[in-house]
This record gives structure tokens, C-alpha cells and sequence, in this order.
């Protein structure tokens, strides 16, 4: 099992930044690639970014593309997502996820943590 707790959360206005925080626990050996997805109100949960959790080429959505950056400290178990030029269209809860090896989707996710941009 992997355990998941997003952190970064809150209220920013339009064009500024937030920095989201994943931390993960548990069998992060059996960890095949980490991402982040978002869902908006009345909207399906959509892939934000995602990284290869060994290291690699990072995806992106064309939505964020430019905008935010996902990084991660193997070693400390975290993964970031640095979001800047925010718009009112980002509002969402962002979710943390993990992929396991040998595994076609995403397993298991955090409690997600609300960020909401105003205009």
C-alpha cells in the first residue's frame, strides 16, 4: 500500500503563484510513475502532470503546460507541483496520485487539497 497527504492548498488571486506539496509513505518501492490531477466543480477528475517516480521526462497537460511544474526528492519521498500565472479556470481540488509497477492506472490518491483562484 502507498499512503498519499497533498498539503499547499488555499486561496490565491489571478496571475499568482502556490506551490503543492505530496507527501508519500509506504511500499514507494512498488511506485511505477507519481502524477497530479485536478477536478473542478461539476467537472471529471483530468490529468495535470505526471513523472516516471525513478526519474524521466515529465507530461504535462496542454492546459499547464508553461505554467506549473511538477518536481520530486526520491530520496525524501515528496512531489511538488509549482503553479504560477494561475487562472480562475485552475480552481479545483488538486489530487496526488500513484502508479504501481506492473499497474495501467493510477492506484492510489490523496485527499486532494483545494485550490481556488479568484479574478
Amino acid at each position: 500500500q502507498v499512503q498519499l497527504v497533498e498539503s499547499g492548498g488555499g486561496l490565491v488571486q489571478a496571475g499568482g503563484s502556490r506551490n503543492l506539496s505530496c507527501a508519500v509513505s509506504g511500499r514507494t518501492s512498488g511506485i511505477y510513475a507519481m502524477g497530479w490531477f485536478r477536478q473542478a466543480p461539476g467537472k471529471e477528475r483530468e490529468f495535470v502532470a505526471a513523472i516516471p517516480w525513478s526519474g524521466g521526462v515529465t507530461s504535462y497537460a496542454d492546459s499547464v503546460k508553461g505554467r506549473f511544474t511538477l518536481s520530486r526528492e526520491y530520496f525524501k519521498n515528496m512531489m511538488y507541483l509549482q503553479m504560477s500565472s494561475l487562472k480562475p479556470e485552475d480552481t479545483a481540488v488538486y489530487y496526488c496520485a500513484a502508479r504501481p509497477a506492473g499497474g495501467t492506472s493510477y492506484s492510489f490518491w490523496g485527499q486532494g487539497t483545494q485550490v481556488t483562484v479568484s479574478s
